[in-house]
């Protein structure tokens, strides 16, 4: 869930490859501020005659959607021209950025009945989610000491709900992000007065559960989140969270976890968004500071996707401000900025929770923001088009939430509530509509590098899948016959395709239905380029070739 604002703003260093003297820095900012001092005068101006163009454009900047907070955010805009600029390192190759990246969150073993649960399940699908993020809480599984798996209230095994979950994700072809977290009382000698999801006192037992739980569903689970907001309370109990010690419980659980089944893939914690430096309760830790001592603790070896939450909370997705400060949905570029400066920019992040709070004006908690149940359904449907079009080192992004299993939280009169797709009764609400007309229309490929097994790719004929130490990330795509083709749409720019070495047969080319011609590298001929007129295009390439990846600039 969103974390608070308060603390002390991190310190940011000036980036490595920023060699200008600081009076040459201040200089191009001072020049920089002008010019946008002299544009905000003139869209003053232009306000009173193009009023409505005005104010799109001044949102899609923004993210707000009233004038005095748009003409603030071009102030703060102005000021982030002072700052460093992030390095996102688009054209990395990243492992685990082109998948389908519609997730949405469930509580599905919190549903009594069968009939529910599945019913969850399948207008989850319905509205094209491919992923479902669940917890399988430890507390729930091995529920009265170490391995006692076996529900002594109901007199049942306690994987009866969890098998079940697995089953309905395979029927209606989901895939499963489990998360595995919420230690039981019997881990801690103080038991659950230490805070009830606070870490175990042996980290062993936590590795052994991983270990249960990703053998039991080695085949069918492969992507598995170890721990949830542990720079935050109470996640990591009534203490001070500690970046070192959950770095030691992540290598405990993700070695149990390789050790188990080699093919699974781990996801870090999902770090919650906030500046807190608190050492006394409520405890939290700025999600930026905490992610540097990981690295420092060692703990980039033992986790393949990182995991950060993606609240948008008082403006919208288009927000571009980027002051560590303020909690907005372009934080992702922060982390991401710091992957790359730990040289880990061949790995993504995924987005555990997304959304905006469609809370009503009668209930007096704001602190997630507010927006209307219209509002709320454009932004989710902004927030996804603007990671497919600007962040191809960002996957999956996974909305909080489909549904709680009781109304309880409208009951108590909760904002939390009000980030829900579906009503208590199953009732899609306008979030839900939105995002299910959006799924349904054909993915684009946006800037940056994108492989071969990129979800918006369609191959039809026969093709195969080679591995290749000398291709990038290991692997490629080959066609066999002159009938097999590729297609795919993109929003204009440079493409570039590229070919694993060793190949330079080319296929023949046309965008919307006409032919193309393809400009070969005279120092790489395993690359093909095209331009393309701005706007929406497809893409078809056809032929005896071989796809090693797609560069679009």
């Amino acid at each position: 869930m969103p974390a608070g604002e308060r603390g002390l703003r991190p310190k940011l260093t000036i980036p490595a490859n920023d060699r200008r003297a600081p009076a040459s820095r201040f200089l191009s900012g001072w020049w920089a501020l002008c010019a946008v001092l002299a544009l905000l005068a003139l869209l003053l101006a232009g306000l009173f005659v193009w009023r409505q163009p005005a104010r799109a454009w001044l949102f899609n900047l923004s993210g707000e959607r009233d004038l005095f907070p748009q003409l603030k955010a071009l102030s703060d805009l102005s000021a982030d021209l002072m700052r460093p600029r992030v390095q996102t390192a688009d054209l990395t190759p990243v492992q685990y950025a082109g998948v389908n990246p519609f997730g949405v969150n469930v509580f599905l073993e919190q549903e009594v009945e069968p009939a529910k649960r599945e019913l969850a399940v399948k207008m989850a699908a319905e509205a094209g989610f491919h992923w479902l993020r669940q917890e399988f809480p430890w507390e729930d599984i091995e529920i009265s000491a170490k391995g006692d798996f076996w529900d002594h209230k109901f007199n049942q095994s306690a994987w009866n709900k969890y098998d079940a979950i697995v089953t309905l994700a395979e029927k209606y072809h989901l895939e499963l992000i489990v998360r595995l977290s919420n230690p039981p009382a019997w881990t801690r000698g103080e038991g659950n007065a230490a805070g009830a999801y606070a870490p175990p006192d042996n980290y062993e037992d936590y590795g052994d559960f991983v270990a249960t739980v990703v053998s039991r569903y080695q085949g069918r689970v492969r992507f598995y989140q170890l721990w949830n907001e542990p720079n935050i309370y109470p996640e990591w109990g009534e203490r001070p969270v500690n970046p070192e010690e959950y770095a030691s419980l992540l290598k405990v659980g993700a070695t149990a976890a390789r050790a188990a089944d080699p093919n699974v893939v781990i996801i870090l914690g999902a770090l919650a968004s906030t500046i807190e430096l608190t050492p006394t309760p409520p405890y939290g830790l700025n999600d930026l500071v905490y992610l540097q001592r990981l690295y420092d603790a060692g703990a980039a070896p033992y986790f393949d996707i990182l995991a950060m939450q993606g609240y948008g909370l008082w403006s919208g997705p288009t927000d571009r401000r980027m002051h560590p400060r303020v909690m907005n949905f372009g934080r992702p570029r922060f982390v991401r900025d710091l992957m790359v400066r730990n040289g880990d920019a061949a790995k993504p992040i995924w987005i555990s929770e997304m959304n905006w709070n469609a809370v009503p004006d009668d209930i007096s908690d704001k602190r997630f923001g507010q927006v209307s149940e219209a509002e709320q359904a454009q932004n989710l449907v902004a927030a996804y088009q603007r990671i497919q079009a600007e962040w191809p080192w960002l996957g999956v992004a996974n909305v909080w939430y489909l549904k709680r299993a009781s109304d309880q939280w409208e009951q108590e009169r909760k904002p939390e509530a009000y980030f829900r797709l579906l009503a208590p009764d199953f009732r899609p609400l306008p979030a839900y509509q939105a995002l299910a007309a959006y799924t349904a229309q054909p993915p684009l490929l946006g800037i940056g590098f994108h492989q071969e097994d990129h979800w918006a790719l369609t191959y039809e004929g026969n093709w195969q899948s080679m591995s290749d130490e000398r291709a990038v990330l290991g692997h490629y795509r080959r066609s066999v016959d002159a009938d097999a083709s590729l297609r795919f749409d993109v929003h204009g720019g440079a493409v570039t395709l590229v070919m694993p070495p060793g190949q330079t047969s080319q296929p023949q080319a046309s965008v919307d239905g006409q032919p193309l011609a393809l400009a070969a590298d005279a120092a790489n001929p395993t690359r093909l380029s095209f331009r393309l007129t701005p706007g929406n295009h497809q893409v078809l390439l056809r032929g005896a070739f071989a796809v090693d990846g797609f560069i679009i600039e």
